[in-house]
């Protein structure tokens, strides 16, 4: 692409009194959201980079480290433009490597087809809304641990780490923990102390685009996302990388963390 087929601008935003500043360049040609995704990653390295100098200065420390792998063992809801972001992270890799990780993506999604977890899962979706938040979060904690219990691995992990850290999903960039990293391996709501980031990048990627074949089926979960990207063709519209940017950052101040966000303002 020539220098004409990029547009650099600046993004300034203040989290709950830290500044964050982002220096872009994006197409200025209209592209799918999956071409996007690098750049939106990089952003939320750096939100999240900004959550944890909040919870360093209480004097608290993020306790996850290599080759600790009890979190990849969770129901990962990724996004939808995510979801074909794994598929074709996949269909790149060479032989024979690719076939196993293929079949691990096969047994965990026929594992949890078996037991229902995904149609339960889904179905406590499209309830919580109207439930009562605490019932909702209750069932909700209670899906995720069965799940958890399961015992089965993230398709990626790979002695105890995982295997595409740069293109790992946004909402495993946003997981991390204060209590110590041996209470991962049974976790519940009183043994884990979870970081609350001002801002979760996660749940606006989630909202900024949604695939209507994958969107019957709730949020989708890291171990179907094969399945899913074969059963539904992808459908995104495409806008210019400027526009992308905009509609994330008003998804992300239009969302429950939108007081986190003291100003934005972008230039060219």
């Amino acid at each position: 692409m020539s220098e004409s087929d990029w547009v650099s601008g600046n993004i300034g935003i203040r989290v709950k009194g830290i500044p964050l500043e982002f220096d872009l360049t994006v197409p200025a040609a209209p592209v799918k959201p999956q071409r996007m995704l690098p750049i939106f990653q990089q952003m939320a390295n750096s939100m999240v980079a900004a959550g944890v100098e909040v919870i360093e200065g209480e004097g608290k420390k993020i306790s996850c480290k290599a080759h600790c792998g009890a979190c990849c063992r969770q129901a990962v809801p990724i996004s939808d433009v995510e979801v074909y972001h794994i598929a074709d992270l996949v269909s790149r890799m060479p032989e024979p490597r690719q076939s196993e990780v293929r079949a691990r993506f096969d047994a965990a999604a026929r594992h949890f087809k078996s037991i229902g977890w995904y149609d339960r899962f889904s179905e406590h979706q499209a309830k919580a809304p109207d439930m009562e938040p605490d019932a909702a979060r209750s069932e909700g904690v209670k899906l995720v641990l069965e799940y958890f219990h399961e015992g089965v691995p993230c398709p990626f992990l790979e002695d105890e780490s995982c295997s595409i850290h740069p293109d790992r999903p946004v909402v495993c960039r946003e997981y991390l923990v204060t209590t110590p990293s041996e209470n991962c391996a049974n976790p519940t709501p009183e043994s884990i102390d979870g970081v609350e980031l001002l801002i979760k990048p996660s749940k606006a990627l989630k909202r900024l685009n949604r695939n209507k074949g994958i969107e019957s089926h709730g949020m989708p979960i890291l171990t179907r996302a094969l399945e899913l990207a074969e059963m539904y063709p992808e459908n995104f519209e495409s806008k210019s990388g400027p526009e992308w940017v905009k509609d994330l950052f008003s998804t992300l101040a239009g969302n429950e963390q939108g007081e986190n966000i003291d100003a934005a303002a972008s230039r060219s």
